[in-house]
């Protein structure tokens, strides 16, 4: 997955119309940019089960939160999950110097060539993230493509996933107010539009 991957476009100097698509009375939108540049009270982090960065969206994370946001969650490590993060599971960490107030990190389920993907699992990531930022009464949040990068998850196939998963949440009570889906590719967001299954509220 391309460093930055996130749900919201980006590009809007042509023409904002083409480049941003909204949901749910405007609660989420669908847009092109880069996850580490979005000002929202949390962006998800596409993290491995390590917590200590990697390659695409996880390691410009870290790269440009910088040292505080590996301390987190080094100490994550060493008194919550010392065996590593697993799948579908949802921890929070302040951002360094981020613009955003908080990183979520998720680990998303791996998609191995010949196999069915664990849409329940990606499901989980979605939904746990959610609601760590409802706990904190955080009102926006930010999304890359979890795990349909180099974890392999088919992207037209994760889209009904979590545009259902999304929908369910914010159709109970809950502090969020936006969510922002961010892809680095408008590829990647016209692929996603034409899977999603959002319906009016």
């Amino acid at each position: 997955m391309p460093p930055g991957t996130i749900w919201r476009i980006g590009v809007e100097a042509m023409d904002p119309s083409r480049n941003r698509k909204t949901f749910l009375s405007e609660r989420v939108s669908v847009l092109v940019g880069d996850i580490t540049e979005q000002d929202v009270d949390a962006i998800v982090n596409a993290a491995n089960s390590t917590l200590l960065g990697g390659g695409g969206v996880d390691g410009a994370i870290h790269s440009r939160g910088g040292r505080e946001i590996r301390q987190a969650c080094e100490e994550i490590r060493r008194t919550r999950f010392p065996k590593g993060l697993p799948a579908g599971e949802a921890v929070i960490t302040a951002a360094g110097r981020l613009p955003a107030r908080y990183v979520i990190h998720t680990v998303g389920p791996i998609c191995r060539p010949g196999r069915e993907p664990d849409g329940r699992m990606l499901a989980l990531c979605y939904r746990n993230s959610l609601a760590l930022a409802a706990e904190r009464e955080l009102r926006s949040i930010a999304f890359p493509a979890i795990s349909t990068g180099a974890f392999g998850y088919p992207p037209e196939q994760a889209a009904p996933v979590v545009s259902e998963t999304i929908q369910s949440f914010l159709s109970q009570k809950t502090s969020l107010e936006r969510v922002l889906l961010v892809f680095y590719e408008p590829s990647d967001m016209t692929l996603f539009l034409k899977n999603q299954r959002f319906t009016a509220p």
